[in-house]
């Protein structure tokens, strides 16, 4: 029997097979449907790249404010609908190499001050123009504008100037930076046509699909773009996101075939739904970090005695076991763990102290008062649950804290940066320099904790400009100490990344940039 299953295995591999035949053929073998749909899936794979269908995509993270301006996205739905339509400079491999994208070459200056992007040539806007090295320049211009608001104001505040010769945009720095190009992959630098200046939420890109639908906090539909110019990407004809913040619903989507996959799996039934016939539960641990911040210039967190009352009085490890059940690993106040290059584990990890943050919470003089904490189920996965551990963890260092749950949808342009102290995620960047200089560099519009510190620039500025490795670090080090005993960021956790996908799709590759594949899943992937 087993030469039997190989020899219509490697029909369905030649692409001489359909499923309904396979299917058909190992049920008269003896071999159970689960069985039978894992391996017509593997077959199917490993045959490459399907072309046509619609690829539908259950998405957490979208609410009725999300526009198509790349400048302001700032949640998982808007950035999967920026991947299908748009394209950087360059991308962050899964591996954490530097891939050309819409520049085809980089060079720089030994000192990493100057730095020359050669663009590609014959590259198509969706609405007919050719792209050119003066659309990159206008787009990095309008990010580096403060009205822009946009989330890649930190990154790119450190250009002095650009330019455009023939078909190459230069940039020089105002210090030097080795990490330049990690920056200019960041997903709000998506180029535009004249940089989006005339109308920056259009939506017109270079990306692998037209937008078709856009219907914010409900759906969005996609179209192959026939005059792509990246044949390896835009397998399926059409492409749809459903927005489904809620997680029992998102799961249900999956499981009766309406959606293809799925992000935010809750880890509580991760390992049951890995189970389920036709599906795969992916996760794959990064740089992704849930976290409770503080805005300290607003009070009472502009105390820091009342800061570190509260990032002593929050247990860790018991979130990690209750919330993340093991997808994921503990955090100590800083935004960087031992996934980045130049991580310094010599910090000492912050444990619950309830004694301590007593102590603390009294010499803070604070008047009793109840402590606002906000949160939604679409925060991050077992957001709710994670902050009534904090408040019971809390008041048993006598400290009030006060749980107060607010809808999903306006949560990120109602409470997210700009309320003192709610629950929040951040997915992480490839290198140190990117997540200090997009959330905590003074005059980034990101910065949602308000953390303003002179020093803390400086050293960043310098890390920027050291090329030794060893030195840099050392400076790294040192931020990270200001930012955990000072900082107003509460890291409990960093979580792995967890979809569910369906057997009927191929090239799903898990990313540690981000969920479905760096939320890429839709563009990359194809129906077997």
């Amino acid at each position: 029997m087993p030469k039997q299953l190989d020899f219509i295995a490697s029909r369905v591999t030649e692409g001489k097979m359909t499923r309904r035949e396979f299917m058909g053929r190992a049920a008269a073998l003896g071999v159970s449907a689960a069985m039978a749909s894992t391996m017509f899936a593997d077959a199917a794979r490993a045959a490459g790249p399907v072309r046509g269908g619609t690829i539908k995509i259950g998405c957490s993270g979208g609410e009725s404010s999300n526009t198509l301006d790349p400048a302001l996205v700032a949640s998982e739905v808007p950035l999967n609908v920026l991947r299908h339509w748009g394209d950087t400079l360059v991308q962050v491999s899964p591996t954490g190499e530097i891939v050309p994208r819409l520049a085809e070459s980089i060079e720089s200056t030994p000192d990493a001050k100057t730095w020359r992007f050669k663009i590609r040539k014959g590259v198509e806007f969706h609405n007919g123009k050719t792209m050119t090295a003066d659309d990159v320049l206008k787009t990095i211009q309008r990010h580096s504008d403060e009205k822009a608001t946009s989330g890649a104001l930190g990154i790119v505040k450190g250009i002095e100037s650009m330019k455009v010769d023939g078909d190459v945009f230069s940039v020089t720095l105002s210090t030097p930076n080795a990490d330049l190009p990690y920056l200019l992959g960041d997903y709000h630098l998506v180029i535009q046509p004249n940089g989006g200046v005339d109308d920056p939420a259009a939506g017109i890109g270079t990306g692998a699909y037209t937008v078709a639908i856009n219907e914010p906090g409900v759906r969005h539909g996609f179209t192959k773009w026939a005059n792509d110019w990246d044949s390896d990407r835009g397998y399926a004809d059409s492409s749809e996101i459903l927005v489904i913040n809620d997680a029992t619903a998102r799961t249900a989507a999956l499981q009766s075939g309406q959606v293809h996959m799925i992000n935010r799996v809750d880890p509580k039934i991760a390992k049951l739904l890995g189970r389920a016939p036709n599906l795969d539960v992916r996760n794959v641990s990064g740089r992704g970090h849930y976290v409770f911040i503080m805005r300290i210039e607003t009070a009472p967190f502009d105390n820091n005695d009342l800061r570190m009352a509260l990032k002593l009085s929050i247990n860790r490890q018991e979130m990690v076991d209750k919330i993340l059940r093991g997808y994921g690993g503990v955090g100590n106040d800083i935004p960087i763990n031992a996934s980045y290059p130049l991580f310094d584990d010599s910090l000492a990890q912050r444990e619950y102290d309830p004694a301590l943050a007593a102590e603390y919470y009294k010499k803070s003089g604070h008047d009793g008062s109840p402590i606002i904490l906000r949160t939604a189920d679409g925060a991050f996965p077992g957001a709710v649950d994670a902050a009534a551990l904090f408040q019971q963890s809390a008041q048993a260092a006598g400290i009030p804290l006060e749980i107060k749950r607010e809808p999903n949808d306006g949560y990120w342009s109602e409470v997210w940066n700009k309320q003192p102290f709610c629950a929040s995620y951040w997915g992480g960047r490839p290198v140190q320099d990117q997540m200090y200089s997009t959330a905590y560099l003074s005059t980034a519009d990101w910065n949602d904790t308000q953390f303003k510190r002179p020093d803390f620039d400086a050293l960043l500025l310098q890390a920027k400009a050291e090329l030794d490795l060893g030195k840099r670090k050392a400076l790294y080090s040192e931020m990270a100490g200001i930012l955990h005993n000072e900082g107003g960021l509460i890291c409990p956790m960093f979580n792995d990344f967890i979809d569910a996908v369906s057997n009927k799709v191929g090239g799903y590759d898990s990313d540690p940039n981000g969920e479905l594949m760096n939320s890429f899943a839709g563009v990359k992937c194809w129906l077997t």
